[in-house]
């Protein structure tokens, strides 16, 4: 198996591939001791049914530049081809701001024709190819070089699979005309908003016990300090600080670092230099925040009357459906727009667009109290009221 180290091998590649109709893309990575992504290898594959026209590329290798892959990103007559393409994506988002244009993500597809949600590659590999997959290599170290034949051929595989996997989905879709089923999640995989966190809306994330404007306000101000200082220095943002470490100085609102020595959560190393200084200034800024400049939680679905027994029948409604549409549920509805319309709710992704197809209107006659549903053992029964 090839392994390319140089620029000029890369652009061959990349030339010969845009020869074809698509290329499948993977790549391994390491995240553990860094906020972004460390790229450590790409596999790619032309069309074939053999390693042939598969390829590894070495990104840590001396003056390589990944600049002939990203014009085979940017190239509109090549599907790239990946499988679950998030993070993959934002590793070349940050590095280049590049997504590949047009994108293929099996496992959006296949959650589209009936494999249901969040499927994973080595089930596709098994239901699809009748192949299957090494994952011995799979948590190795692939910073680390040489790289042993066993990791090799665990990545190349992740490739020369996805080439079968992609034909046989694109296939389902034409046939189906789902094809635009998928294109709407592609396209929030494609959005520069998915990858970028920015610090002030860190906050968000944390989960507290406590709604109050003033509490919410010093975890507005910690959550923007360690985003801030894990991006700048490419740290995890748990090795600054621990979420329960934050809501708990939140609590506390330390005054200066003989106080900040007493909290119980907090890392040794937070206590002291430039995160304690960081600590204290936002425990500071958020106590000073004016009464109007304090974050307010998303209360809009607080005081919705939402029927608990209508939302269980929704449910059974769109397992019955995507059940029977062979689609996963994932995609038409999550719990929360399910109570969402059984609260009265109308402006949701649930009950528009390609959606509909699959809910249909049954559920807005079900809130209208037109039908109702009965469970019967494994069968549903539509009962008009």
């Amino acid at each position: 198996m090839k392994t390319i180290t140089t620029t000029a091998d890369l652009a061959a590649f990349c030339s010969e591939a845009a020869k074809h109709d698509y290329v499948t893309v993977d790549t391994e990575f390491l995240r553990e001791r860094t906020y972004y992504s460390k790229l450590c290898l790409v596999q790619l594959a032309m069309p074939g049914t053999d390693d042939s026209n598969a390829v590894l590329m070495d990104p840590l290798a001396k003056d390589i530049s990944l600049e002939p892959l990203y014009e085979l990103f940017r190239d509109t007559s090549v599907v790239k081809v990946f499988h679950a393409a998030r993070q993959d994506l934002e590793i070349f988002f940050v590095d280049a701001g590049v997504f590949p244009k047009p994108l293929f993500d099996t496992q959006v597809a296949a959650m589209v024709c009936g494999f249901g949600e969040q499927v994973g590659y080595e089930t596709l590999v098994r239901k699809i190819t009748n192949g299957g997959v090494d994952k011995t290599s799979r948590f190795t170290d692939w910073s680390r070089r040489p790289l042993t034949d066993a990791q090799k051929t665990y990545a190349l595989a992740d490739v020369t699979h996805l080439r079968q996997i992609y034909e046989f989905l694109a296939e389902k879709l034409e046939d189906s005309g789902r094809g635009r089923w998928v294109q709407e999640e592609l396209a929030i995989l494609t959005n520069p908003d998915t990858y970028v966190t920015q610090p002030r809306e860190a906050w968000k994330r944390v989960k507290t016990r406590t709604n109050s404007g003033k509490f919410l306000g010093i975890v507005r101000e910690l959550a923007a300090f360690r985003e801030e200082y894990a991006q700048t220095r490419n740290v995890p943002r748990n090795r600054v600080f621990k979420d329960d470490a934050l809501v708990e100085l939140a609590s506390l609102k330390p005054k200066n670092t003989e106080e900040l020595s007493r909290s119980r959560l907090l890392l040794r190393e937070a206590r002291k230099g430039e995160i304690a200084e960081g600590i204290l200034k936002g425990i500071a800024a958020g106590v000073a925040c004016p009464p109007a400049d304090l974050p307010k939680p998303d209360r809009s679905r607080d005081k919705l009357q939402v029927n608990p027994a209508l939302a269980d029948l929704l449910r059974v409604l769109l397992k019955a459906k995507t059940e029977q549409a062979g689609v996963a549920a994932k995609l038409i509805a999550p719990a929360a727009d399910l109570d969402g319309i059984a609260a009265g709710l109308r402006d949701l992704p649930a009950l528009n667009g390609w959606r509909r197809e699959v809910f249909g209107n049954d559920a807005l006659r079900l809130c209208n109290g037109e039908i109702a549903l009965t469970a019967v053992g494994n069968d549903v029964k539509v009962v008009e009221v």
